[in-house]
């Protein structure tokens, strides 16, 4: 039934990826479950299926969740002024394509920190990064963290463009700004342990690295996957900074509870949430040009991608991870899976994104 997949997971181990795991669920029960390489450098331990991930961007629908559980409480609205809870981002700046720096005239909304569209970027290595790991001694709180990234200016008004940025990092430090907890002990207490998920974290101590897959990056210059370390690369600025947006630390079997719960609903977040979540929140006038879902026929819901508008045929949400780990959860047809692997940019990073509509295929959905 499932030579198809099998055939494409073939294809992984032909590229040189040195390990990977999925596990695909389908109307509550374990259809597949398949894994094969290493998960130590040397490759003389062979994966066991128990093995931790650094899941960077497959983070943020977790951290999403986190936020969308306050907003269930009425802690919050969506279109509430961030400064409102964070007061440092009340006069934003925006820097102009010709360099000038202006006012801006748009308050970032909360609703904006979900879909990229506040105008921050990507850069952890900015002046703000630097200037707050040297204050900091390297601890780098997460809440403090936004007190540096308001001094920076926006890259263009908030709610005008997507682009893809530290967002989700700030929302988590609103999540710690709201609950009065850690981000990391937030999540623990109202997501990971209500699930079941016992070795998923934000806040992993060193002592537990050597429980993390072998980790690797693709170097298309000298084409070949290199040894980086087991930590979390660039994301990861101090010994108690949670990133929202890349910080987390799981497993597949851990990661599928979570794709379960959010499939069936009314467990972790309310069906009528996660409908919410998972629809279309890109306003027209929107500047997507940056926004790559939109040739695969996705637009952005709240923190995750999901169907664009008229394009019936894609029928899940969910996102992927730097280290080319993969989710979707589709209700309509009761499939959830999640696809780990360590490669950062790997050569199967875009076969990888296609897995969904492999998994649909050998059941023969549309």
């Amino acid at each position: 039934m499932f030579k198809k997949l099998d055939e494409t997971l073939e294809k992984f181990n032909e590229m040189g990826i040195p390990s990977w795991d999925i596990l695909v669920m389908k109307d509550g029960e374990q259809v597949y479950r398949r894994y094969d390489g290493f998960s130590d450098y040397e490759k003389t331990v062979p994966l066991c299926g128990k093995e931790r991930y650094n899941l960077y961007s497959c983070s943020k629908p977790i951290t999403c969740t986190a936020a969308l559980q306050l907003y269930e409480k009425g802690l919050f609205s969506l279109d509430d002024d961030l400064a409102l809870y964070m007061p440092e981002f009340a006069d934003m700046k925006v820097l102009n394509p010709d360099g000038s720096i202006t006012k801006a005239k748009n308050r970032i909304k909360i609703k904006h920190l979900f879909t990229m569209t506040g105008g921050f970027d990507y850069n952890m290595d900015s002046s703000a990064v630097r200037a707050f790991k040297a204050d900091t001694n390297g601890i780098c709180p997460t809440r403090k963290f936004m007190e540096y990234l308001a001094d920076l200016p926006l890259f263009f008004e908030p709610g005008t463009k997507y682009r893809y940025s530290l967002c989700h990092d700030v929302l988590a430090a609103l999540v710690e700004e709201i609950s009065g907890m850690r981000f990391a002990d937030y999540v623990k207490k109202n997501i990971f342990d209500p699930l079941g998920m016992t070795h998923s974290t934000f806040n992993m101590p060193d002592n537990e690295l050597d429980t993390i897959c072998a980790q690797y990056r693709s170097n298309e210059e000298k084409g070949v996957i290199e040894n980086v370390g087991k930590r979390i690369m660039w994301y990861k600025l101090g010994s108690e900074y949670e990133s929202g947006g890349a910080g987390c630390i799981s497993t597949t079997e851990d990661y599928v509870k979570f794709t379960e719960a959010m499939r069936k609903g009314d467990i972790i977040l309310s069906t009528e949430t996660i409908d919410l979540m998972a629809s279309n929140h890109i306003a027209p006038e929107v500047d997507t040009s940056e926004m790559g879902l939109v040739s695969k026929g996705y637009t952005m819901g709240l923190g995750v991608r999901c169907p664009a508008p008229g394009r019936p045929d894609n029928t899940d949400f969910g996102w992927g991870g730097a280290a080319t780990s993969y989710l979707a959860i589709d209700r309509k047809n009761a499939i959830s899976f999640f696809f780990a692997e360590h490669v950062i940019g790997g050569p199967n990073f875009a076969l990888s994104r296609g897995l969904h509509r492999i998994i649909k295929d050998c059941y023969g959905l549309e």
